[in-house]
């Protein structure tokens, strides 16, 4: 079953794959640890800032998981806690 979510998150999403991408980028810790750290903060200052955005429209949980810098638990939340009918996330 495809799950169906808020078009406003997509954005949202693709910025936790890619700092979770980032963060098993052990390749380019290695090469470059100073150029790594950087792109680790630039990622979470944009996840701040997207969080910030849809502040008003985000779930409770979702919203928590974000402001507790629970990134993994915020994706997870994106891609499993879904309502196919609504396009919106269920609250629990």
């Amino acid at each position: 079953m495809q799950i169906l979510m808020n078009p406003e998150f997509g954005t949202l999403q693709a910025l936790l794959k890619r700092r979770i991408a980032l963060i098993a980028d052990h390749e380019f810790r290695d090469v470059d640890p100073g150029g790594h750290l950087a792109a680790l903060q630039q990622i979470s200052e944009l996840i701040t800032a997207e969080h910030q955005r849809l502040k008003p429209i985000l779930p409770g949980r979702l919203s928590h998981f974000l402001q507790q810098a629970s990134f993994s638990k915020a994706l997870e939340y994106l891609e499993t806690e879904t309502s196919p009918r609504s396009g919106f996330p269920q609250e629990q």
